[in-house]
């Protein structure tokens, strides 16, 4: 049974820096993974954002690159794939305070950065690469990559590389880095076309671990819902949320129209927030993350689209204004509270035609999500009576 990171058989430095970071103890996925990989064996893991999994590479990859310390510099040893520049920098960073006690150097291969300042980082040793796979290959075409020293390919969301038509360039770049000797693959799901968009022979004989978010990871988060007779009663429940009880919140709108309108109310009424939508440009995204994340508003409106692939700590409420479509979305959404074992409240706002929905979700969780009521806001309209559906 593990319960803590000395469990995990890992080095003094490595569990040092993870008690400075704040985690107490391995998340499922963590437990799970780590050993396998320090065994010597591929993975094949599902895990959602929001259960750990950025650690449970980070690490055995850091231990193995101590327990077999290079003997002369040279070219990166650990190769990472991530789908978008904004999750290559979060990894990178997160690996970098991982590796503080170490001699390991971490660098970024993305794009938005200038060819010759990725050259000068190039002629220097690597240990950690942490790349998109477009820009990569780029490199390799132009000779100034070497993959032939890569031991460990780790590709992290491999299911949104594959929604973004990465798949070619990332079976070409597994075929550059042939000599490996191990390959980590992290997807949100395995089910349907999960990782199936994938050569064959990306991994041999992996160890398949499903870490599902849900029951252990849930439970850290307070859930309820308010019932709203008006749109104005939903708007007034929204800014009592935020001006009373939300320290650090991310509120979930359904489109980009929604957006504009809640932005307007936050904004009249003097609530500073920041906000992200798809089709952003990356400067004006980073500026709204960087702002939520300092600290500078404790706000951020976010459309589903936009949100994907961020990871945001310090989460304490997620604040549904409008219900999602699906229930797997409102579990992807509520994980982004209650980050490396903290608690966190997750708060939806319904109107009467939500209330199947809610049904729904409280089905799909298996855990009744329950009404609560705000003093002098009491809705005035019957609860619709939704029927239970069998499953």
């Amino acid at each position: 049974m593990i319960n803590n990171f000395a469990d995990l058989e890992l080095d003094e430095n490595l569990v040092e820096a993870i008690t400075d970071m704040g985690f107490e103890r391995p998340t499922q996925i963590q437990a799970e993974a780590i050993p396998h990989a320090l065994d010597g064996r591929d993975i094949l893991a599902s895990a959602p954002t929001g259960t750990g999994k950025t650690a449970a590479f980070v690490l055995p990859a850091l231990q193995f690159l101590q327990d077999f310390p290079r003997r002369r510099a040279g070219p990166a040893r650990v190769l990472i794939l991530t789908p978008t520049r904004e999750l290559a920098m979060q990894v990178a960073d997160q690996a970098r305070e991982l590796a503080k006690n170490t001699n390991l150097n971490i660098i970024t291969i993305t794009g938005g950065v200038m060819y010759q300042d990725h050259a000068d980082i190039l002629a220097k040793t690597q240990d950690i690469v942490v790349a998109t796979p477009g820009r990569l290959m780029e490199y390799i075409d132009a000779e100034k990559f070497d993959c032939r020293a890569i031991e460990w390919l780790i590709l992290d969301e491999a299911d949104r590389m594959l929604d973004m038509g990465f798949a070619p360039v990332v079976d070409r770049l597994a075929g550059e880095c042939r000599w490996r000797k191990q390959t980590l693959l992290f997807s949100a799901t395995l089910e349907g076309k999960g990782v199936e968009g994938f050569t064959e022979d990306l991994l041999k004989e992996p160890a398949k671990i499903e870490a599902d978010p849900s029951r252990r990871e849930r439970k850290k988060i307070t859930q309820w819902y308010h019932r709203a007779d008006t749109l104005k009663h939903k708007n007034d429940l929204l800014k009592h949320i935020l001006t009373e009880d939300a320290e650090h919140a991310i509120v979930f709108v359904k489109t980009r129209e929604r957006l504009a309108d809640v932005r307007s109310l936050l904004e009249s009424a003097q609530i500073p927030c920041s906000w992200i939508q798809g089709e952003m440009p990356q400067d004006r995204r980073n500026n709204a993350i960087r702002r939520f994340r300092e600290g500078e508003v404790h706000v951020l409106i976010a459309t589903d689209v936009a949100a994907r692939g961020i990871d945001l700590p310090d989460v304490s409420h997620v604040i549904n204004y409008d219900l999602p479509r699906t229930a797997d979305v409102y579990i992807h959404r509520i994980g982004r509270t209650a980050r490396a074992g903290k608690k966190g409240t997750a708060i939806s706002l319904i109107e009467a035609h939500d209330q199947s929905m809610m049904g729904r979700i409280a089905r799909y969780i298996q855990d009744d999500v329950k009404e609560r009521f705000v003093k002098g806001m009491r809705p005035t309209h019957k609860k619709p009576n939704v029927g239970k559906k069998k499953k």
